[in-house]
C-alpha cells in the first residue's frame, strides 16, 4: 500500500512555509509603505523649505520694484555741466537707477522660474500623498479610483509643462521683441543727447524715427496685452475675479473696501473682462501705494447701453493736471488708459488735493457695441 502523499507533519510543514511566505509579503508591503510615507515626509519638508525661500523672494522683488517706482516717479534733477557736484550727484543718481532696474529684471525672471519649480514641487507631494493613502487603505475598490487620479495627476502634470512652455515662449518673445526695442531705444536716446548741441537737424531726424520705433512696439505690446487672459476670470467670473482683488487688498492694507457689484460681467466679451479686471487690480494697487486711504469702493452699473466701473477711495488725492503733464512716469494711469483704449472704452479720472479719487471705466455694450 502507498504511502499517503501528505502526512499531518507534512501539511504542518506546508502550513509553516506558507505563512512564512505571507509574512514576507506582509514586511515588504509594510517596508514600502513606510518608505512611500517617509518619501511624501521628506518633501514636504523640502517644499516648505523652499515655499519660504520663494517668499523671501517675492518680498524682496516687491520692495525693489517699489523703490525703483518711487525712484522714477521722483522729479528729475538737471545736470548742469557748471557745477561738477550736480553733475556727479545726477551721474550717481542715473548709475543707481539702471543697477535697480537691472536687478528688478532679474529678480523677475528669478520669481517666475521659482514659481514654476515650487508648482511642480506641490503636485509631486500631492501625489505622493494619494499613493500613500491608496497603500494605507488596502482596498481593492480604490484601483478605479487610483487608475482615474493617475490620469488627474498626468492631465495637472502636462498643465504645468504647458504652462512653463508658454511661459518660456512669451519670455522669449518679449525678449527679442519689445526688451530688444528698448534697448535700441537707450542707446537712441544716447546718440540723441550727444549730437543735439552740435546737429539740431540730425537730432530732430533721430528724434523721429525713435518715435516710430517706440510707436511700432508699442502696438506690439498691444497685441501681447490682447492675447492675455488671467485664469481667475475662467475659474471665478468677473464678479469673483474682482472679488479676489478686493480681498487681497483689504488683506494688505487693513482699510475697508467695498463693493457694489450691480451689472453681471457675462454681458462682456472676454477682452473687456480681461481689461476691466487689470484696470481694477491697477486702481486698487495705486491706492494701496499711494492715497493712504481708509475706505474704497468698487463698483459697477449698467446705464442705458454702457457697462461702468468705478473704484474711488477717500485718500490724499492729487492735482490731474499735474500727474497728467509729467508724462511717461505716470505708469499706473497710463496703464488703465492704454487697457481702456484697447476695448476702445472711455478712461477718466477726477481727483484733487485731500479730496480722493475716482477711476472710471465705460464700455459701451449691446447693439451699438456691435
Amino acid at each position: 500500500m502507498r504511502e499517503a502523499p501528505y502526512t499531518p507533519n507534512d501539511m504542518d510543514v506546508a502550513r509553516g512555509a506558507a505563512e512564512s511566505r505571507d509574512s514576507r509579503f506582509d514586511e515588504l508591503y509594510a517596508e514600502a509603505k513606510s518608505t512611500l510615507g517617509y518619501g511624501a515626509n521628506s518633501l514636504r519638508s523640502v517644499t516648505e523649505r523652499y515655499r519660504e525661500a520663494y517668499r523671501d523672494t517675492l518680498g524682496r522683488w516687491h520692495r525693489l520694484r517699489d523703490e525703483l517706482e518711487t525712484a522714477e516717479r521722483a522729479p528729475i534733477s538737471p545736470a548742469d555741466g557748471a557745477d561738477p557736484a550736480a553733475a556727479a550727484e545726477a551721474g550717481a543718481e542715473d548709475a543707481r537707477l539702471k543697477a535697480l532696474r537691472s536687478e528688478v529684471e532679474r529678480l523677475t525672471g528669478d520669481v517666475g522660474r521659482h514659481q514654476q519649480e515650487l508648482s511642480k514641487l506641490e503636485l509631486s507631494v500631492r501625489s505622493m500623498e494619494n499613493a500613500w493613502l491608496f497603500l494605507e487603505r488596502g482596498d481593492a475598490s480604490l484601483l478605479a479610483e487610483v487608475a482615474d487620479a493617475g490620469l488627474a495627476t498626468d492631465l495637472q502634470m502636462r498643465i504645468v509643462q504647458a504652462q512653463e512652455a508658454e511661459r518660456s515662449r512669451l519670455a522669449q518673445e518679449v525678449h527679442d521683441g519689445p526688451a530688444q526695442a528698448l534697448s535700441n531705444a537707450i542707446f537712441q536716446v544716447e546718440y540723441i543727447e550727444r549730437i543735439l548741441n552740435e546737429d539740431v537737424r540730425m537730432a530732430a531726424s533721430e528724434l523721429r524715427f525713435l518715435r516710430e520705433l517706440l510707436r511700432r512696439e508699442l502696438g506690439e505690446v498691444r497685441t501681447f496685452i490682447s492675447q492675455l487672459r488671467p485664469p481667475l476670470l475662467d475659474e471665478l467670473g468677473l464678479e469673483g475675479s474682482i472679488m479676489d482683488a478686493v480681498e487681497s487688498m483689504a488683506a494688505l492694507t487693513g482699510a475697508t473696501v467695498e463693493t457694489d457689484l450691480r451689472a453681471p460681467g457675462d454681458g462682456l466679451n472676454p477682452t473687456q473682462q480681461t481689461a476691466v479686471l487689470r484696470i481694477v487690480q491697477e486702481a486698487l494697487q495705486n491706492i494701496r501705494k499711494h492715497a493712504g486711504a481708509s475706505r474704497t469702493v468698487v463698483s459697477t452699473r449698467l446705464e442705458s447701453s454702457k457697462w461702468i466701473l468705478e473704484v474711488s477711495d477717500d485718500g490724499r488725492g492729487f492735482d490731474v493736471k499735474t500727474v497728467a503733464a509729467r508724462g511717461r512716469r505716470n505708469f499706473g494711469l497710463q496703464f488703465m488708459r492704454e487697457r481702456a483704449e484697447l476695448i476702445g472704452a472711455e478712461f477718466e479720472v477726477r481727483s484733487r488735493p485731500g479730496g480722493g479719487t475716482a477711476v472710471g471705466l465705460s464700455i459701451v455694450v449691446g447693439e451699438e457695441s456691435a
